[in-house]
């Protein structure tokens, strides 16, 4: 069917200072909200569908992304801050409540935004990344176990004396400032192209290759990523759109989501343990290693989502569910958006 609408650029103003947004269409609101390292234009094959379909689709640029404010200081981009901004986009659309619809990030994003605002956040969509309730070890010490880390080391250091680690978790590679800026920003573009092919179905890595979520000692995690090829679901112009805005923005705003999970996890000590009891709806890849490292929470949907409406995991599929199969994504959502209460 043809959209309603055209898109329209908006900003609104939230905590953050303002958020740009891309709307589309009319009806009640569903909120999109992308991962890392992306924008807006993650949701680009929703955004005409939805608009069809009788919805007012929004994609937002995260804090710290695209046109949105990008605050200074790393604590600036705690996850309460995150939803602070997604309350702001709700109120400054004239709207009461929203669906919200999340990938990579942007699903632990939504799913905490249904947590601690449910009497906003009326349904949750989580898209590659299962929902696991606050709470448990402490993030950084889990991330630099997966690394090998010795005892005693910090997550990105490498200061004298530390434990040799054979390898290094890419969330602990990210946590010293400007040590992955050092990495991406000199050629954003080469590293965009390897990283998201890195985790695409069609051009990852073959089984039994370096994974590329590690780095070896003193390495890059770039050095892991497939070379000259781009997965099918991303064009050229694609990935000049993803490209551009980086390589105008720079990397440390979407960078710092990362270095605020051990803050994060002090500021949600009250929602430990706590399930979504809103209406919830889980889209995986098969290949996406999210779903290896979280096989347990995918388990406990019963326990953690129990107002869960479907489970899809998607044969053949890499990380970027809604990019890589937008038409078998689409219709999940639709069908699951028409289920909802009104």
């Amino acid at each position: 069917m043809p959209p309603t609408a055209t898109p329209t650029h908006r900003l609104v103003p939230s905590p953050a200072g303002r958020i740009h947004l891309v709307e589309q269409g009319s009806g009640p609101l569903v909120l999109l909200l992308h991962g890392f390292p992306e924008s807006w234009y993650a949701w680009r094959h929703q955004l005409a569908a939805l608009a069809s379909a009788g919805y007012r689709a929004v994609a937002i640029d995260v804090r710290g992304y695209g046109r949105s404010s990008k605050p200074e200081a790393v604590e600036a981009y705690r996850m309460l801050d995150l939803v602070a901004d997604n309350v702001a986009v709700v109120e400054a659309l004239g709207e009461r409540s929203a669906v919200v619809v999340g990938h990579d990030w942007g699903a632990t994003i939504a799913a905490t935004s249904t947590l601690t605002r449910p009497d906003v956040f009326r349904a949750v969509g989580l898209l590659g990344v299962p929902y696991t309730p606050p709470g448990g070890p402490r993030p950084s010490e889990v991330f630099a176990r997966m690394g090998g880390a010795g005892s005693g080391d910090e997550p990105g250091a490498g200061s004298p004396g530390a434990h040799p680690r054979p390898e290094e978790f890419y969330i602990s590679y990210f946590q010293q400032p400007g040590r992955a800026e050092a990495e991406m920003e000199p050629d954003v573009r080469g590293w965009l192209a390897g990283f998201y092919a890195a985790l695409s179905a069609d051009t990852m890595p073959a089984p039994g290759a370096p994974d590329p979520h590690f780095t070896g000692a003193d390495g890059t995690l770039r050095e892991r990523f497939p070379v000259g090829v781009l997965p099918s679901w991303l064009g050229e112009r694609d990935l000049d759109v993803y490209a551009g805005e980086f390589e105008r923005t720079g990397m440390t705003g979407a960078l710092n989501r990362y270095r605020n999970m051990d803050r994060d996890w002090a500021d949600l000590a009250d929602w430990a343990g706590r399930p979504i009891t809103r209406p919830s709806l889980f889209i995986g890849g098969e290949r996406d290693a999210s779903l290896a490292w979280l096989a347990d929470a995918v388990k406990a949907f019963p326990e953690t989502l129990p107002g869960l409406l479907g489970s899809h995991i998607l044969d053949g599929c890499g990380h970027f569910v809604q990019q890589e199969r937008p038409e078998e994504t689409n219709r999940i959502l639709l069908d699951w958006l028409a289920s909802l209460p009104a």
